[in-house]
Parts: C-alpha cells; sequence; structure tokens
C-alpha cells in the first residue's frame, strides 16, 4: 500500500503538489511512482526560469528499469529545483515525501489536483 500524505494535493500522473502560498508550490513525486520506477539513479530538471504548462514535462527520472517523464500537475514558471537529487538521486526512492523536485511561481490549474481521499481512491482503480 503506498503512503499518502493528507495535506498535499495529487495528480493522476502520480506527482504531488504542496502549496507554499497563494501561488507558488512545491512539486515532487508519490510513493506510488517511486516505488513504480524501482531505483532511481538520474534525475535531469528543467532549469530556473522555464515557463510550463499542465502536462508538460518537468523533468526525467532513470531508474535501473527505464527513463520516464515527470509531468508537472500545474502551469507556472520554475523558480527552484533542489540540487541535492543531481548528486544524490536516490533521495526520491528514501523520502519521496521529503525530496522534491522543483518549486513553481505563478501557479495556475490548482482545481484539477485531487485530494489525498480522492488520490487514494484514484490508486485503489489502478490495483483493480
Amino acid at each position: 500500500m503506498s503512503k499518502i500524505k493528507e495535506e498535499l494535493k495529487y495528480s493522476q500522473s502520480h506527482e504531488w503538489v504542496m502549496m507554499m502560498g497563494a501561488d507558488t508550490c512545491r512539486i515532487g513525486i508519490t510513493d506510488y511512482a517511486q516505488q513504480s520506477l524501482g531505483d532511481i539513479v538520474y534525475v535531469d530538471m528543467h532549469p530556473v526560469g522555464e515557463r510550463v504548462e499542465a502536462q508538460d514535462t518537468l523533468a526525467d527520472v532513470e531508474s535501473v528499469k527505464a527513463v520516464s517523464e515527470i509531468y508537472s500537475p500545474l502551469s507556472g514558471t520554475i523558480s527552484q529545483i533542489n540540487e541535492e537529487l543531481i548528486d544524490a538521486p536516490e533521495k526520491l526512492n528514501e523520502d519521496c515525501y521529503g525530496s522534491w523536485i522543483c518549486e513553481l511561481e505563478e501557479v495556475r490549474g490548482t482545481d484539477e489536483l485531487m485530494s489525498a481521499e480522492e488520490y487514494r481512491a484514484y490508486l485503489a482503480t489502478l490495483e483493480q
């Protein structure tokens, strides 16, 4: 069973969102995503200042299984990336909720996100 944090919002592509203000957020991958990926060995993040639309790629994550794209659940501008992941990508496996990928500012589209309860129900449909 995947861990889900109640205070976060979630996307169908398995990213979590922590709102840090009215229009700023932090984004990472869920426990379900990191388990599905397997051992993560490399993270390639988009640069600070890049504007992204919802469902645009934010990062590429390479695991022992494959390379996977991480999608932005919201539209906004990348204001910060987690540079710790460059040298220690395995932190996404060790603590996926403590190891964020990037921060966005000027975010739009928060109405599309799921609550923890809605995400839990969504995961249940995938496991059937």
